[in-house]
Formats: C-alpha cells, sequence, structure tokens
C-alpha cells in the first residue's frame, strides 16, 4: 500500500472530531497525486455531508460557472484536488453553519500537501483559507479578494460561493469583472495543457 492510499485510508476513518460533530464524521476530500489545481474551501454543508460529494450543491454549481468548468472536469481528481478547511460537516450555528473544525488542516493539511506535487494554482476559498495560508493578507476578505494579483499565480484568494453571498457579489461588481476572466484563463490553460 503506498503512503497516499495509506493516507487517504486515514482520513477516510478519521474521528479526532467525533464529540463535537452533531452529524457524526463523513471527511470530504478530493484528491490524487497528479492533480493540478487545488481547492482550499471552509467545510461540506450538509447536502455535502449527506452525499459525500464535495460541493454537491448551489455553491458548487457557481464556483463551476466561476471556473469555467463543467461537472464531469471539477470532479476529475487528476485536474482538481479538494481539501477544505474542516473536512466534515460542522453543525448548524445560529446564523448558517458553524465554522470548519480547527483540527483538521493542522493535522492533515501538510501531510496531503506532500502527495500533491503538481499543483500549479491554490484557490482559497473564504476567510477561514485565507487567514490560514496568507501570511500578509489584508484584514478583511473584501480587502483581500481585491489585493488578488499579490497572492497570483500560484494562490487566488476567492469569496465563498454560496447563495448567501448575492448581496456582496452585487456589492462588489469587479469581482466579476476582473477576478473571475483572470481565474477562467489560468484554469483553462492548466486543463489544456498536456
Amino acid at each position: 500500500m503506498s503512503h497516499f492510499t495509506e493516507l487517504t485510508q486515514q482520513i477516510a476513518q478519521c474521528q479526532i472530531c467525533a464529540p463535537s460533530l452533531s452529524e457524526g464524521c463523513r471527511p470530504v476530500i478530493q484528491v490524487h497525486p497528479e492533480a493540478k489545481i487545488l481547492i482550499i474551501g471552509q467545510a461540506p454543508g450538509r447536502k455535502v455531508h449527506q452525499t459525500g460529494v464535495a460541493f454537491n450543491d448551489a455553491s458548487g454549481d457557481r464556483l463551476r460557472a466561476w471556473l469555467g468548468m463543467e461537472r464531469h472536469q471539477f470532479y476529475d481528481p487528476t485536474l482538481l484536488a479538494i481539501m477544505p478547511m474542516g473536512f466534515c460537516y460542522p453543525g448548524k450555528g445560529k446564523s448558517g453553519d458553524l465554522p470548519p473544525r480547527k483540527e483538521c488542516a493542522p493535522t492533515w493539511h501538510q501531510p496531503l500537501l506532500q502527495h500533491l506535487p503538481n499543483i500549479e494554482l491554490i484557490l482559497l476559498i473564504g476567510q477561514y483559507a485565507q487567514q490560514y495560508y496568507l501570511a500578509d493578507k489584508p484584514k478583511t476578505l473584501t480587502e483581500t479578494v481585491q489585493a488578488w494579483q499579490q497572492f497570483a499565480p500560484r494562490m487566488l484568494p476567492l469569496p465563498h460561493p454560496s447563495p448567501r453571498n448575492n448581496i456582496w457579489l452585487k456589492n462588489n461588481p469587479w469581482f466579476e469583472q476582473q477576478v473571475i476572466p483572470y481565474l477562467q484563463q489560468s484554469v483553462s490553460a492548466l486543463i489544456h495543457r498536456n
């Protein structure tokens, strides 16, 4: 058994947060050593927890549109890896889902990244991923996303594609005018490169 296979099996059986998860552990990741693009998001929502398929919801539909990717491309692990800040659904809070559990990233991210040598583009979706991976980031998510050129071409901070962010998208039209075309061009170049 390879180290990579052993690692993904350990993640699939992870129970670190079990006492804190009202709906139990069900780690949802998508990884393959050949992947070129890595999405680091927040944590699975309830629908994703139920299906075990990352971004299998309205957020995923919008994210695929932002990326300019067809569903079959998005779910091709040799092309795109998905490694959220929290691997399991954290449960419901007062105003939406609870934040991602803090145990996952320090426990699993670095070991996984060691098995993803071909990653050329990392998409940091939402404030939790941005706070964890961007040392010199501006204070707010909006300021961080506005400063996207500071982090490109290796990393690209994005807002969460949730329908809850419709007001943010309406108030920040520059995002879809400037960032999305760059993102789609970058993704297309990686998809079509031999």
